[in-house]
Parts: C-alpha cells; sequence; structure tokens
C-alpha cells in the first residue's frame, strides 16, 4: 500500500494559499454585478471549455434553480456550452473557435452579461465571445488561473485564481461558485 499523506497534505496546503490570495474585492464586485443582472432581468451567458465547461453548467443550475427558487425575481442564465449539437455544428462548418460568439450574436443584448471561464485565460473561442460581448456593450465577468492571459486583459470584471496548476484553478473556480450561490441564497451555517 502506498502512503499518500504527504502529497495530499501539499495539496490541500497549496488550495489553502491560493484561497487565502483570492480578491474578496473582486468576487464582490463580480457579486453585485450578477445581481443588478437578475433584479434589471438582464439575461446571463456563460461558457468554458473541458472542466471548465462543467463549471459553466454548474453554475447555470446553481443560480437557476438554487438561488432562483424561492425568489420573485429569478435569474436567467444560460450556458452556451452545454449545446453540443449546435457547438459541434459550428465547430465543423465554421470553426471551434467561433462555438460561443456565433449563439451570442443570436441572443446577446446590450446591457447582458457574458461569463467566460478558461484557466489559461487564453482559450480562442472564450476570448471570442468576450470580444464581441464588448463591442455590444454587455458586461463580461472572467474566471481566469495562470496569469490571467488574455480574458484578464478584456473583461471588464475578473476574478483571477493566481496559480500555474490547472486542477487547483479548476477548483476554486468551483468553490467560486459555491461560495456566490451559498451568500447570494441566503443561506445559514457560515
Amino acid at each position: 500500500m502506498i502512503d499518500y499523506r504527504e502529497k495530499i497534505s501539499k495539496y490541500i496546503d497549496v488550495e489553502k494559499e491560493v484561497l487565502d490570495a483570492l480578491s474578496t474585492d473582486d468576487i464582490s464586485e463580480v457579486m453585485n454585478v450578477l445581481e443588478n443582472a437578475r433584479l434589471n432581468q438582464k439575461r446571463i451567458f456563460i461558457c468554458g471549455n473541458g472542466g471548465s465547461a462543467s463549471t459553466a453548467a454548474h453554475l447555470e443550475c446553481d443560480f437557476n434553480k438554487g438561488i432562483s427558487y424561492n425568489q420573485d425575481i429569478k435569474y436567467d442564465i444560460e450556458c452556451i456550452s452545454d449545446n453540443m449539437p449546435m457547438m459541434m455544428a459550428i465547430a465543423n462548418d465554421i470553426g471551434y473557435e467561433n462555438v460561443f460568439v456565433v449563439p451570442l450574436k443570436n441572443k446577446l443584448k446590450k446591457g447582458d452579461i457574458v461569463i467566460g471561464i478558461s484557466g489559461s485565460g487564453n482559450s480562442e473561442n472564450i476570448v471570442r465571445a468576450l470580444e464581441y460581448a464588448n463591442t455590444l456593450g454587455a458586461d463580461t465577468i472572467a474566471f481566469t488561473g495562470y496569469s490571467g492571459g488574455r480574458l484578464k486583459e478584456i473583461s471588464k470584471y475578473n476574478v483571477h485564481v493566481a496559480i500555474d496548476n490547472m486542477q487547483i484553478v479548476e477548483d476554486v473556480h468551483l468553490i467560486l461558485n459555491h461560495m456566490m450561490m451559498f451568500i447570494l441564497s441566503g443561506m445559514k451555517g457560515c
């Protein structure tokens, strides 16, 4: 039997350091942007690739059901990385770099919000989606890791997880989702 305890403890310690370094100002600002969108009945579109697509879908679920369930004014969040037939048609016919911007061109309006989740901050399909949103006058939010990449530069709001470790970046992005959902839904326990 292999003793993994030391490596487990190291991973947990690094995760704690990264969490301690998060900007609570940036997180609070993003939460206010999201709540203003809800109260003003603006649509929110979210996207990501790979594990970040899973986090995007998870956030859609937690906000549309978890927060909105007992509220008169509900969140209207759509995870555009969840529509596989549409994404594959766009990827095949137009190019994978356009899988998020094409549906936004059909639906996004000025004042709506686009959230892009990318560990590297350089996913071309997400960069294009946020660039388009910026030109239309939508608000843009990025959840990034590593150096923050291009998304950190072009997004209006950014929550940056400053570590070059994709697993920890993705862990923290999911923690951000749960933290925001917990606080915005008024749950008790913290």
